[in-house]
């Protein structure tokens, strides 16, 4: 293969941060992978307007917090002229959180959190997060511009209906990753405040996050929307979400088999931390084939084991389809198992969860 084809196989990045520390340590973490190269930097949003327009990258990283224009404003001309793959690079503070649920609602792919201590500039941490991101950010731009250019219908598998002797659902367990905060604010306001069962919702996101995303979330629906805590008692017409940083199990409290939330930090060796494979397993464990288990956008096969888990035990299991997923990669890994009842449209899912938990088994 010739140097110039190897190029054109590498993924171009424009980083795009007001500080000069910052451009210069995301480029040697960019430029450090074989299948990427930094296009270009920039320090503020006329520069970062004017390169994109002139170097055309793939995937560009974006600052939330920049002076004048801030990131948010460059996404949205961003997404307005020329749309492509953004990544928002933000502190972990209420304000910058705020800013960001903004950016990912306004088109953002996703985020990567910073978080400098006055102490140390050190930001190694997120090198796998960031990589990992901008690469699948890249595979999820080419597959939909293979698509629109071959003007491919959107695929399907066999969808399996629920059968009328199923048992009514007492409970909902979503998850879900990149793509999931534009993607829950679009389904949540879809569901009736009266839903006669709580849902859980494990989304990957930043620590310091997920408390900020349940107030977006909740200010959007009828539903109670609210960060998960230790030991709570879950109830209909409410939805938990996972703390970041913690897992959430499902359990029977001993004194009345009523069941509680388990927020606590194990199994640390778990792949994701919230797992949605750790929620949607005991969510099985508890309740059977009363289960619904929904899988959304994202990338990796989180979920692929708590979602078998559910259908194993009788539960009811819908996949998110590939045309309205930003990244058809968690869903995926549940299709080519066997184990979906039912793929549908991002904005059916609700409509389907409805239907699902308002059957009710007729007398004998």
């Amino acid at each position: 293969m010739s140097h110039a084809s190897e190029n054109a196989d590498r993924t171009r990045v424009l980083i795009v941060d007001d500080s000069a520390f910052m451009r210069t340590a995301l480029a040697r973490m960019i430029a450090s992978e074989p299948d990427m190269e930094v296009a270009g930097t920039a320090c503020c949003a006329h520069d970062a307007l004017e390169k994109i327009a002139s170097l055309d990258p793939e995937v560009v990283t974006l600052d939330v917090s920049m002076p004048g224009m801030d990131g948010l404003g460059v996404l949205r001309r961003v997404m307005a002229q020329c749309p492509r793959p953004v990544i928002m690079v933000s502190a972990a503070t209420e304000r910058d959180a705020e800013t960001t649920f903004a950016a990912l609602s306004a088109g953002a792919f996703d985020c990567v959190p910073k978080q400098l201590s006055p102490s140390s500039l050190e930001i190694s941490h997120i090198r796998a997060d960031l990589i990992a991101k901008i690469r699948s950010a890249a595979q999820s731009h080419r597959s939909r511009s293979a698509a629109r250019a071959e003007k491919k219908p959107p695929q399907s598998i066999s969808v399996l209906q629920l059968t009328s002797g199923s048992a009514a659902p007492a409970i909902v367990a979503i998850g879900i990753s990149t793509g999931g905060p534009r993607a829950l604010e679009q389904i949540m306001p879809r569901f009736p405040a009266a839903l006669p069962v709580p849902i859980l919702i494990v989304q990957h996101m930043p620590v310091g996050f997920t408390r900020s995303f349940a107030e977006r979330l909740n200010k959007l629906s009828a539903l109670k929307v609210c960060e998960g805590s230790h030991r709570e008692l879950i109830r209909s017409g409410a939805a938990y979400i996972a703390p970041a940083g913690l897992q959430m199990r499902v359990a029977r409290r001993l004194s009345d088999a009523k069941v509680i939330l388990n927020i606590e930090h194990h199994p640390k060796d778990a792949e994701h931390t919230p797992s949605v494979d750790v929620m949607m397993n005991s969510v099985a464990q508890v309740f059977g084939n009363r289960a619904v288990g929904v899988i959304m956008t994202g990338m990796g096969s989180d979920g692929l084991e708590g979602m078998t888990a559910i259908f194993r035990e009788g539960g009811l299991t819908i996949g998110q389809d590939e045309a309205s997923c930003l990244v058809y990669g968690m869903p995926r890994a549940c299709a080519e198992r066997g184990v979906l009842s039912r793929v549908v449209p991002l904005t059916d899912i609700p409509t389907h969860i409805v239907h699902a938990v308002s059957r009710r088994r007729r007398p004998a």
